[in-house]
């Protein structure tokens, strides 16, 4: 298998850094719901605070890193305007535009995929402050809790349409 430069950026992007923020998902979740007084050891407590702050920090980084090199190095590639008379396949925008039928992923899919994909950090960000700022809190405090849990699935719902809107409009026309 052969990726040529843009697709390994693509692949980063998208599979590496947006995949990896999506699994973080899981366990910074899993920790938080876990993180009640009835189920929380005074000798794992420590372990387990540094485990969730690790996972939520991680994931924020991720989801800026994804969101960055989508915007700033992927995405340039995808609204490239072509030469006159040039083969489209290496211009994904103006194939999309330019092939019958297809031209909605672009109006609707990718107009929406990069504004919606901005919240994911933003929303991880915020939790991650509150993780990092009110760490002890968490264990008592089941609204603060949940409020975390609620701006990470938030996240999670943004980034997952994001990604696959992206993994869509890839599929119709791969930035090569």
């Amino acid at each position: 298998m052969h990726l040529t430069y843009r697709e390994w950026w693509a692949a980063f992007h998208g599979l590496i850094f947006g995949g990896l923020f999506l699994l973080a998902f899981t366990g910074v979740v899993a920790g938080l719901w876990g993180l009640r007084p009835a189920w929380v050891r005074a000798g794992g407590l420590k372990n387990t605070l540094l485990q969730l702050k690790v996972g939520v920090a991680s994931m924020a980084v991720l989801a800026w890193v994804a969101v960055v090199t989508g915007t700033w190095i992927v995405y340039p590639w995808y609204r490239a305007r072509p030469p006159e008379g040039a083969d489209l396949t290496d211009y994904p925008r103006s194939l999309l535009l330019g092939t019958p039928g297809r031209a909605d992923w672009h109006t609707f899919g990718m107009e929406w995929k990069e504004h919606i994909a901005w919240a994911a950090p933003v929303l991880a960000s915020a939790a991650a402050f509150i993780v990092l700022y009110y760490s002890n809190q968490l264990i008592v405090d089941k609204r603060l809790r949940y409020g975390v849990m609620a701006l990470l699935v938030l996240a999670f719902l943004s980034a997952a349409a994001a990604g696959l809107m992206g993994a869509f409009i890839t599929k119709a026309a791969p930035v090569q």
